[in-house]
């Protein structure tokens, strides 16, 4: 059964994915793929797919 914190993240992630995906037409589902556990993996993957800094996707994504 799930946590609803978990449900909770996810939903708040597919929002601020949809937010992302306006902002930078370049990024697919498979960028944006959010696994427990791998957040700075997939924010390092963004940092250089979009060249911004680690603080500035932050921003961009209210982390």
């Amino acid at each position: 059964m799930s946590n609803p914190t978990d449900l909770k993240v996810k939903g708040n992630w597919n929002e601020q994915k949809g937010k992302l995906k306006q902002k930078f037409a370049t990024l697919t589902d498979n960028d944006l793929m959010y696994e427990e556990g791998k957040k700075d993996e997939m924010l390092g993957k963004l940092q250089i797919k979009l060249g911004k800094s680690k603080e500035e996707l932050k921003k961009i994504m209210d982390l």
